[in-house]
């Protein structure tokens, strides 16, 4: 009977989680289209190309969907059979709360292992999949594909700008390029108040006018002096014309897979030798740093007063730059101002290496928090059908009312704190391995009192206290009116 029971109870369950996933799946799908439509309306793409891309970006869907579904389904189940009194049957032939959820205890063990091997996976596969195809898509036209605020990859040329308006966002304000050359350097760069985006008649070319800027290029010699002499050239213009080669852009392999190494596109492994190699790289480059600022600076011929057997007596004298003045008053102006001008340099230099080193550190953190976050959809997975479970068992309602309604806002509750908590381990706030955990972390608590209280037949909230005093004041209003 047993045995029956727990099969029965798997049954309904799979059902019911089947059903939730695959809708929350679809409805998750449509705004990840809505989200992307402006990349992929008006490039000629056929339905088989969005299909793709759909199918390519849904693995990296499943740690935001599953937890729900998990979630809204346990609480269905078992808000169905507390509903339809066949807990209270259970109970009577001394099954507990516990022993009702064996079959699926058992179910989200295996589920989690599944879990672990698709996120590892099927995961970064999607996320290579889609990044790639996003970004082959976004070189068919290229007019589309340059976005405000941001560098875009227009074949030999780095563009950015500030702001497009006008008919088709032709018209370009605040313009930055850089122009690759032969070695894939970046010698030639560009800027320009205006510009404007200009179709050739034959659709072979795009032409792009620039507006009242200057072209920099840096001029490479075989004399080291003249090149410290004439480092770059800088050349002002009204109007420069640029012809981009659009025959590249409609030729596009949408296959092609250029972008390999980004983090979320690793397994744990991966994951794993990249965080080594940038701390190493990290520790490295600032070891570098400060060997190369202390000998700039002079730090490391700077002696400790123990290290030094005498000095002399007139060492700390004031008097000592009296030379300075004894000439000309200029002299002393001029070394002030060489001091001043020095630490300057050395200030900004630092803050410039910090934002740099900060940079460095925020990628290795994010590095972690993708790491961690593939162990933590496991357990998270499997925290969420306890709660589920148990608070089905407390409220007795089955269906898509109640139930829905709390998994929202548990669910709310879950991803938000993870989400925060991750923004926070960026930039280093807290520790990465500890934004991935503390949503589950706050959660158990509330997990374990909501399967004592399920256990022995304890609601979670009394709402009768609740509702009392109000129930008092209108039976009183009502005695009062029928005295009158």
């Amino acid at each position: 009977m047993i045995k029956i029971i727990d099969t029965y109870i798997l049954k309904l369950y799979s059902k019911r989680l089947v059903s939730v996933f695959s809708i929350c799946m679809i409805i998750f799908i449509i705004q990840a289209f809505w989200l992307y439509i402006d990349e992929l309306a008006g490039k000629g793409l056929g339905f088989y190309t969005i299909f793709k891309f759909l199918i390519y970006y849904s693995p990296k869907l499943v740690p935001l969907v599953l937890p729900l579904s998990v979630l809204l389904a346990s609480l269905m189940t078992y808000g169905s059979l507390a509903e339809n009194y066949e807990f209270a049957a259970m109970k009577s032939t001394g099954i507990s709360l516990l022993r009702a959820m064996r079959s699926l205890i058992v179910f989200h063990i295996f589920l989690g292992i599944l879990i672990y091997f698709f996120s590892n996976n099927v995961i970064p596969l999607g996320e290579l999949k889609s990044y790639n195809l996003r970004k082959n898509i976004g070189k068919l036209q290229p007019e589309l594909a340059i976005r405000e605020g941001i560098f875009n990859d227009l074949g030999q040329m780095n563009i950015k700008v500030e702001r497009k308006y006008g008919i088709n966002d032709r018209l370009l304000d605040n313009i930055i390029i850089h122009l690759k050359t032969n070695d894939k350097k970046n010698r030639i760069v560009i800027k320009s108040e205006s510009g404007e985006l200009k179709s050739e008649t034959t659709d072979a070319n795009l032409q792009m006018v620039l507006y009242n800027g200057y072209r920099y290029e840096e001029l490479l010699t075989n004399n080291p002096e003249d090149q410290n002499k004439h480092p770059h050239s800088k050349v002002h213009f009204k109007e420069y014309i640029m012809n981009i080669d659009l025959s590249q852009f409609n030729n596009i392999d949408l296959s092609e897979e250029n972008y390999t190494s980004t983090y979320r596109m690793q397994k744990i492994n991966q994951l794993h030798e990249s965080i080594d190699s940038l701390e190493l790289g990290l520790d490295n480059q600032k070891k570098l740093f400060s060997k190369n600022f202390n000998t700039v600076n002079g730090l490391n011929q700077v002696h400790k007063i123990d290290e030094v057997d005498s000095w002399p007596s007139n060492l700390f004298n004031l008097n000592s730059l009296k030379f300075l003045k004894s000439d000309k008053q200029w002299r002393y102006s001029e070394v002030v101002r060489s001091a001043i001008t020095r630490v300057k340099s050395n200030v900004t230099n630092l803050e410039s290496k910090k934002r740099s080193f900060f940079i460095f550190q925020k990628l290795i953190n994010l590095h972690k928090t993708t790491l961690y976050d593939k162990y933590a959809l496991v357990f998270s997975c499997f925290l969420l059908f306890i709660i589920g479970a148990s608070l089905g068992a407390i409220i007795r309602k089955g269906g898509l009312g109640l139930p829905l309604v709390l998994s929202v806002i548990i669910f709310l509750i879950y991803h938000y704190i993870g989400l925060f908590s991750k923004n926070a381990a960026e930039d280093g706030s807290i520790y990465p391995m500890l934004a991935s955990w503390i949503s589950t972390i706050i959660l158990a608590p509330f997990a374990i009192i909501l399967v004592n209280r399920a256990s022995s037949d304890k609601g979670f909230l009394n709402l009768n206290t609740l509702f009392n005093p109000f129930k008092l004041i209108y039976l009183s209003s009502m005695k009062k009116k029928n005295n009158i």
